[in-house]
């Protein structure tokens, strides 16, 4: 299980930099709080960090449950995807928002793939009584 506890850490980790990066966007292009528009390009970082916040919400209890059924690395590896999707995310919304459906897709995969198998393993569960 520490591989999916570091997995939810980066998680955490990598969501708190989207932060930063939104608040340093918010002095370089002038735009106070509590404004969420005013400049293009700060509102790609506001929208970057909203877009995971709203995945995080599916993506942690859903890495959470999926583990309990299957093998922790691999429930691990597939997190990772995740991280690596939101990182791509980031760099790809910030250059041309338009381009984000692939780094969109790798981000939404392992959700999907976690609720499969948590999905199977329920089903199993009930079955076996």
């Amino acid at each position: 299980m520490i591989w999916v506890d570091l997995v939810t850490l980066l998680a955490l980790v990598q969501f708190f930099l989207f932060a930063a990066a939104v608040s340093r966007a918010r002095v370089r292009y002038g735009v106070h709080a509590p404004a969420t528009t005013g400049h293009a390009t700060f509102e790609r970082y506001f929208r970057i960090h909203q877009n995971t916040l709203e995945l995080l919400v599916l993506f942690l209890p859903s890495m959470w449950l999926a583990v309990r059924y299957f093998f922790p690395t691999y429930i691990a590896a597939i997190g990772v995807l995740f991280l690596i999707g939101r990182a791509w995310y980031f760099f790809v919304y910030v250059g041309d928002p338009q381009k984000r459906t692939w780094s969109a897709a790798l981000s939404f995969l392992p959700i999907f793939i976690f609720w499969i198998i948590a999905a199977i393993g329920i089903v199993k569960s009930l079955l076996a009584g």
